[in-house]
């Protein structure tokens, strides 16, 4: 007999004995989950779900709590030689051993059901909305109002006008300015390594090079000079 179970947004196709990585589960190692959103049973007799088979469930037991291997990221450049880095993230996954298929009475086995990693339950969900404090009240007075209202926000005091450079505009202005980045001679003198690393933070998906930037400030430099 096997199921098809659904966690953490994935399909798993399994069966008694199966060990296999799902996304991290909030459990211990060696404790028994139950996963209830099962979409198909098949064996001597096929059941598809519509869309979870009612009362069917998959019980496991974790191995233990590990992570991903580190994926090569690789960035495409136009007119350039692709490039690969290690991308610094490890996935947190849970390793499980499926002990049991279950085919009716899920909702009666009394085993742990499987949560993902920082979810909430519907038993929880409840005492978390209880939990939060009260809001305070707003004061009535005209003048604690004007006093709460944010003072406008000032520019960035002494940076160069960065929307000069082709392909900026008030939001990349914006973005490059929270990076640290408020002068064409900070562009100028930034190596391949530089381009890489904004392209990359900021989301700019090669426009650094294909807008030309770097060669952009120079010349506003050297026609400042």
């Amino acid at each position: 007999m096997f199921a098809v179970m659904k966690t953490g947004g994935k399909q798993y196709k399994v069966q008694a004995g199966d060990v296999l990585r799902v996304e991290k589960l909030a459990a211990e190692a060696g404790e028994t989950v139950q996963f209830n959103d099962i979409l198909m049973l098949g064996g001597d007799k096929t059941v598809l779900g519509t869309p979870m088979v009612s009362g069917a469930a998959v019980q496991a037991t974790v191995i233990d709590q590990i992570k991903g291997e580190k994926l090569i990221h690789y960035v495409k450049r136009r007119r350039k030689h692709s490039s690969q880095r290690k991308k610094g993230h490890r996935q947190n996954l849970t390793l499980l051993r499926v002990t049991d298929i279950l085919g009716s009475g899920a909702e009666k086995s009394g085993v742990k059901a499987a949560v993902g990693a920082g979810s909430v339950t519907a038993t929880e969900a409840p005492a978390k909305a209880k939990a939060k404090p009260a809001a305070k009240a707003e004061p009535k007075a005209e003048a604690s109002k004007a006093a709460a209202k944010p003072a406008p926000k000032a520019e960035t005091a002494g940076a160069d006008d960065l929307k000069k450079l082709s392909g900026v505009g008030p939001a990349l202005e914006k973005k490059l300015n929270a990076a640290g980045v408020t002068s064409f001679a900070q562009i100028a003198s930034w190596t391949e390594a530089d381009i890489a690393e904004f392209d990359e933070k900021l989301s700019f998906k090669g426009r650094i090079e294909r807008e030309g930037w770097v060669d952009q400030a120079k010349a506003i430099l050297a026609g400042d000079a």
